[in-house]
């Protein structure tokens, strides 16, 4: 596998991790561009569970991120001491992160995935209460809501959080009453909707395009043809 990126993401990331949290891992990968033109057509992510491990190929990666895509995007936006390998297109991609964003993509990625995590949080403490489950959903959609409206209004992206204990106490509070989880979910809603974001319009598609231009010259590899 040819890594161009790979760091530790996921609680460990966030600084929400506790004695039992799994170590979960993300990275890029480049496979030799003549294994893409063909008819059988690759692997473009693997994925592992426990712990998670998540691999997506330069194309899907880079696609994924113009999508606003939240767990994507913390690749390119960890801090220094989590990158496991880093590479010079690697650093070539962090180097565009700003380039990739845009404004409605971003609102609709950060704050609509927290919107999903509230609904599923509110249906399964209905269904089934589920105390630690819900305590930890109820933490990745306050840290959604506060990581997306940072990049939305600031352009960047804090992957360790600043006060994680703030998420805990939140998050154990709504294991104890879910219903404690709506009042956040509608300020976060009204907090973007009044906020002025600093964010393009569109993402830069020909800074994009020329990045994986680059790396399919880079990994163009006609020895592997039988």
């Amino acid at each position: 596998m040819n890594v161009l990126l790979s760091g530790i993401v996921g609680s460990t990331a966030y600084g929400l991790a506790g004695p039992d949290s799994d170590v979960d891992r993300l990275g890029m990968f480049a496979l030799p561009t003549i294994e893409l033109v063909g008819l059988d057509k690759p692997r473009l992510s693997i994925v592992g569970r426990n712990p998670d491990v998540a691999w997506h190929e330069a194309g899907k990666a880079v696609s994924l991120v113009l999508a606003g895509n939240p767990t994507t995007m913390e690749l390119l936006w960890l801090p220094e001491d989590l990158y496991e390998v880093r590479t010079p297109l690697g650093d070539e991609a962090i180097a565009l992160r700003a380039r990739f964003l845009c404004a409605h993509r971003a609102k609709e990625a950060y704050l609509g995935y927290a919107t999903q995590q509230f609904k599923k949080l509110l249906a399964q403490a209905g269904v089934q209460p589920r105390p630690a489950r819900t305590a930890k959903h109820a933490r990745h959609l306050m840290r959604l809501v506060e990581q997306g409206y940072e990049l939305y209004t600031t352009g960047t992206v804090r992957i360790r959080l600043e006060d994680p204990q703030r998420l805990l106490d939140f998050g154990a509070a709504v294991a104890e009453d879910p219903q404690r989880a709506v009042p956040f979910m509608a300020e976060a809603e009204d907090r973007f909707n009044r906020a002025r974001t600093v964010l393009a319009d569109e993402p830069d598609y020909d800074a994009a395009q020329d990045w994986l231009l680059r790396v399919r010259r880079a990994f163009w590899d006609w020895e592997r043809r039988d």
